[in-house]
């Protein structure tokens, strides 16, 4: 099979992947078009099945060194009890994620997550890969995989409380119903 026809039709994948690490659309394209250049450059050393999974840790790889080379950023999490300590479990970050209607909120509670955090979120839930495949991508145990998407979620969800009670304390009061209205304008923004 032709590198073409393996590897183009992960192109959006690629693209949302260095997207979310970076946070730069400049640079998630240029990320892009430099893996695709590595990927077809080693093309005929890939002798695997899953061309995606291939592809996607090379985006993964190239994003991590432009972050380390250009922003010098943290890129570890350290283990936070109160992540892991939470008692609401009504509202799951994946449905938050998957079924939000206020996708700002979610770009901007994301973008507040430790770029380990978004990694694994976007694998999981925007690419809908596998935990074998996020293993494989990001060359982690699958344990280490279901581990760190659940602190993910976890924070993610926490980061997402806060900002809709940030958004409740700093809405006008007009009245006793004026705590129970949501904004009616689509692009009215909760953050």
């Amino acid at each position: 099979m032709s590198f073409e026809a393996l590897m183009l039709p992960h192109l959006d994948a690629a693209h949302n992947l260095a997207k979310w690490l970076l946070r730069n659309e400049e640079d998630a394209c240029d990320v892009v078009q430099e893996a695709y250049l590595r990927a077809f450059k080693s093309f005929s050393g890939f002798h695997g099945s899953n061309g995606r999974a291939w592809l996607l840790t090379i985006v993964r790889n190239t994003s991590y060194t432009l972050l380390k080379k250009n922003r010098g950023a943290d890129l570890t999490t350290t283990f936070d009890e109160e992540i892991h300590a939470s008692g609401d479990e009504s509202l799951s970050p994946a449905t938050i994620l998957e079924h939000s209607e206020d996708t700002e909120l979610i770009r901007q509670a994301m973008d507040e997550l430790p770029v380990e955090f978004r990694e694994i979120l976007t694998l999981r839930h925007q690419e809908d890969l596998s935990y074998k495949e996020i293993a494989d991508i990001g060359q982690i145990p699958p344990g280490t995989v279901m581990s760190r998407l659940a602190r993910a979620r976890a924070k993610l969800k926490e980061c997402l409380a806060a900002r809709i009670s940030k958004e409740k304390r700093s809405a006008p009061f007009s009245g006793p119903d004026a705590l129970f209205t949501l904004p009616s304008s689509p692009n009215s923004h909760l953050c």
